[in-house]
């Protein structure tokens, strides 16, 4: 039986011209939002954007990063969530103000989502969609049909008490054969898939689910990725963005304050630099 939480599935269609993937996290997303107080309406958007990012990543061929970014005038005036070809998450919200709002166009207001891609090898790319649907999964649909003009549906989940998250995708793969059997495909694996029932998806493992939506097609299931939490705060970075202050400025506050302390947005991890580790710094950055 396949693990049931924090695992992304892939599998294709044997003879029909499209691929899925399922994904359910409850520990990443857990881990995610424990350092933060979220309402519950910013909690589950956040839990929406990470399995996203999930479904987003694996739909990709490379190695590298990739975090997907929600700005705009409504209370949350940034969220954002950083993945990787590994799988590994991370997610913040940064509110504007208090808000008790659940949808998507309330919380974000009018505003866009960014996209961006940096491959370990070769040049990043960026896309940018405005958030004009009424749902998370439908803005996503829309970027894949004016980004990458692929046809593609997603459809986000979260259980009662926004303890667990899970999210799933279509994606017609063209192939340069008949384009009218191509979307047929599609729209049949859409209906079926679009009957997953939200106590399914949070109750059944993959392979059980998977047959109740296929069963009468020949689905090919690839091994399965375990998805994680994991910072990529460090002392390494907090010393490389000290190292962007200037050193007379920098001098002034260690004299102030006998100190420098930097704070993780993303997991609360408060990094403190002492007046000798920072004096050996200025020494290193000057000389």
């Amino acid at each position: 039986m396949t693990r049931q939480t924090d695992v992304l599935n892939r599998y294709l269609f044997d003879n029909l011209h499209a691929r899925g993937e399922l994904v359910n996290l409850k520990q990443t997303f857990q881990d995610i939002v424990a350092p933060h107080n979220y309402p519950a309406g910013v909690k589950q958007l956040l839990g929406e954007l990470v399995a996203a990012t999930c479904l987003l990543t694996a739909t990709l061929k490379f190695e590298g990063e990739i975090a997907v970014q929600l700005q705009g005038d409504g209370p949350i005036g940034y969220m954002a969530v950083n993945g990787n070809h590994l799988q590994e998450m991370r997610g913040i919200a940064r509110m504007a103000s208090e808000t008790n709002a659940t949808t998507l166009k309330e919380l974000i207001g009018k505003g866009n989502m960014v996209i961006t891609i940096r491959p370990s090898s070769g040049e990043p790319y960026q896309g940018v969609v405005a958030l004009e649907q009424e749902t998370l999964a439908e803005c996503l649909a829309h970027y894949f049909e004016v980004s990458e003009q692929i046809p593609t549906k997603i459809w986000l989940y979260t259980n009662s008490d926004i303890t667990q998250i899970a999210g799933s995708l279509v994606q017609l793969m063209p192939d340069g054969e008949d384009k009218e059997k191509q979307h047929a495909d599609f729209e049949h694996l859409c209906q079926l898939t679009n009957t997953i029932k939200t106590e399914e998806i949070f109750s059944l493992d993959s392979e059980a689910l998977l047959y109740r939506l296929y069963h009468q097609e020949k689905v090919i299931l690839f091994e399965p990725q375990n998805v994680s939490y994991k910072c990529s705060c460090s002392e390494e970075k907090c010393l490389s963005a000290i190292s962007q202050i200037e050193p007379s400025e920098l001098e002034n506050i260690i004299t102030e304050q006998g100190s420098v302390s930097m704070t993780c947005d993303y997991c609360i991890t408060t990094y403190k630099f002492e007046r000798p580790q920072l004096t050996q710094f200025i020494d290193d950055v000057t000389h």
